[in-house]
C-alpha cells in the first residue's frame, strides 16, 4: 500500500505589503518518505545542495562557509595541479556522490581517482576513489572525523584527509587493513600524502588561505 503523505499544519506567513501566503507544501509532497528513497531516486534528485543518501533516507548537509570554501579550493588546485603535471588520474570535488557501501552514498570536498581506476566512473556517481578530503565544519566535526573514517575505511579508499580548521590539524589516513592509521599535521609542518607520492602542502599556508584576499596579502 502506498504512502499516505499528510499536509503539514497550515502555517500562515505574510509579506511585508500583509498579504498572507502560505508554503507550498505540495512541492514536499512530491518527494519519498524519508526512509522510502531508493537509490535511483536519489541519484536524479536535481540540487545544488550537497545531499548524501543512507539507506533509504537522504541527508542534507549545512551550507558551506567563505573560509570553508576558500580551503578547499586552496588545496584542490594544489592537487590538480600535482595530478594533472604528472598525468596521474582525475581530481573531482563536490557535489558528487562516491558509493561507500550498498545504499549508502557520501560527497566528499575532494576526491581523487587515479588513472588504474578511471573504470569506477558511473553515469551519475563514482564507485570508488582513491583518495578524498573533507574539509570540517564545526556542525558536523564528528561525522568527519568519526563516521566518515569509519565508512571510507569499509569502502577500502586508500587516503583520507581530515582538514580541521577548528583545531588547525590537518589528518592524513592511510588504510593499513580494515582502518586508517593516522599521521597528523599542524602548522610549521608539511602535510604529505603515501598515495600521491611526493605531494605535500603547507599546513600554515593552508589555513591562511582561509582569509579573505587583503587579509592573506597583509599575512604574506
Amino acid at each position: 500500500m502506498p504512502a499516505v503523505h499528510e499536509r503539514p499544519p497550515a502555517r500562515v506567513l505574510r509579506t511585508q505589503q500583509g498579504v498572507a501566503r502560505r508554503p507550498a507544501w505540495e512541492i514536499a509532497l512530491l518527494f519519498p518518505d524519508q526512509g522510502q528513497w531508493s537509490e535511483e531516486e536519489y541519484l536524479d534528485l536535481d540540487s545544488n545542495l550537497l545531499v548524501e543518501f543512507t539507506d533509504g533516507n537522504i541527508e542534507v548537509l549545512p551550507m558551506p562557509t567563505f573560509s570553508h570554501q576558500r580551503i578547499t579550493l586552496w588545496l584542490l588546485q594544489r592537487l590538480l595541479a600535482f595530478v594533472e603535471a604528472r598525468d596521474l588520474g582525475e581530481v573531482l570535488f563536490a557535489p558528487l556522490p562516491v558509493r561507500v557501501a550498498p545504499r549508502v552514498y557520501r560527497e566528499p570536498d575532494i576526491l581523487f581517482v587515479s588513472r588504474n581506476h578511471a573504470d569506477w566512473e558511473e553515469d551519475r556517481c563514482a564507485a570508488g576513489a582513491d583518495l578524498v578530503v573533507e574539509v570540517v565544519s564545526p556542525s558536523n566535526k564528528k561525522r568527519d572525523l568519526v563516521q566518515k573514517r569509519a565508512e571510507y575505511a569499509r569502502a577500502k579508499i586508500p587516503e583520507y584527509w581530515i582538514v580541521n580548521p577548528q583545531d588547525g590539524t590537518v589528518r592524513v589516513l592511510n588504510l593499513k587493513g580494515r582502518t586508517y592509521e593516522e599521521r597528523k599535521f599542524v602548522a610549521g609542518e608539511q602535510a604529505t600524502s603515501r598515495v600521491l607520492d611526493g605531494f605535500q602542502v603547507a599546513v600554515t599556508d593552508l589555513f591562511n588561505s582561509a582569509s579573505k584576499p587583503r587579509e592573506r596579502r597583509k599575512k604574506s
